[in-house]
């Protein structure tokens, strides 16, 4: 603001704020998207809307030059398995005896032995992660049996990338599903919820085929991820901005649904009929909101039910999103 001297406007949203949103956050993305960031992202639109008609946002940028440190963390962490030669088994087993750190550290803690594909081809779908930890636990036999034991949607996506370094197949990967399934889903979808239209300039094909092009290390180069885009802001975008620490949309999230896991919450997704779509054994996900109630650790698993389970309210149901609030 100080370097362009442009005005800005703030919005607030509170706790109650964001529960009593969720139902028209899943009423306007019409599926069950579980990201809770979008709900921040629904006040900025509708704060947005009340001043302009079209916004430009930066979707795109992250996946064609690695803009998130996943792609520094993963990169550097298959090259110190590579450098591990044949210790690597016992650097694994090692490893895996360190106590219970957490899904994001367990991912590292337990996969120095597992191909890089085996845990990234979804961030969530890891041998370690709460749901796949407690499947057998989780899903009713009968929905289990539906599921099978695998989804492999993206492995042609991987092969495709047959031959290519690490970074490239990360970045190929989500340019071809988390991007266009999740990010621009998301925001196509709660901008034009206040008819605000939405573009994307990072995401022109010239730009994508000329990043395509660039050598990895011309987009991480070291740990600094996003290189090459940096430097070519140098003379327009202030140090404080091009070098701060990528924090995303965050939103508190995980405490407002640690905090509601034993009211609202619960009486959601135990009340019978959500019990009745046979998806879930009921046991299981009282004892994740007792564990949520407590320790606060599984608020994204929980999200994702809350989402779930008020898109078959909206759309299977027919009620109105209106009539429903977890506030």
């Amino acid at each position: 603001a100080d370097r362009f001297g442009t005005d800005h406007h703030e919005a607030s949203m509170s706790r109650d704020d964001f529960f009593e949103t969720l139902p028209r956050y899943v009423w306007h993305m019409e599926e069950p998207v579980c990201e809770p960031p979008a709900i921040a992202l629904y006040f900025v639109a509708e704060l947005a809307a009340e001043h302009v008609k079209v916004v430009l946002s930066g979707e795109g940028g992250d996946e064609a030059f690695a803009g998130y440190s996943n792609y520094r963390n993963n990169t550097w962490y298959e090259r110190a398995k590579r450098g591990a030669g044949p210790t690597r088994p016992m650097v694994s087993d090692l490893l895996n005896r360190v106590p219970d750190q957490g899904p994001r550290i367990n991912k590292y803690l337990r996969s120095f032995d597992v191909p890089l594909h085996e845990y990234y081809l979804s961030r969530t779908a890891t041998p370690y992660s709460y749901f796949n930890a407690h499947r057998e636990e989780l899903l009713s036999p009968n929905w289990a049996a539906v599921l099978g034991e695998r989804d492999d949607a993206l492995e042609k996506f991987w092969q495709a990338t047959e031959g290519q370094d690490v970074l490239n197949r990360m970045l190929y990967v989500d340019t071809k599903s988390w991007l266009p399934d999740d990010l621009l889903l998301k925001a196509d979808k709660i901008t034009m919820a206040h008819s605000l239209e939405l573009r994307v300039p990072l995401l022109d094909h010239r730009v994508l085929e000329f990043a395509a092009s660039l050598p990895t290390s011309r987009k991480l180069k070291g740990l600094q991820t996003k290189y090459l885009l940096k430097e070519a802001l140098r003379a327009q975008v202030p140090d404080e901005i091009r070098k701060r620490k990528k924090t995303g949309f965050p939103v508190p999230y995980e405490r407002w649904i640690a905090e509601a896991s034993g009211g609202s919450i619960r009486d959601l997704l135990l009340d019978d009929a959500a019990i009745a779509r046979g998806y879930f054994q009921r046991i299981h996900v009282e004892a994740m909101l007792k564990r949520n109630a407590e320790r606060g650790d599984v608020s994204r698993e929980v999200f994702s039910l809350i989402v779930l389970e008020l898109w078959h309210q909206i759309f299977v149901d027919d009620v109105a999103p209106s009539s429903l609030s977890l506030a």
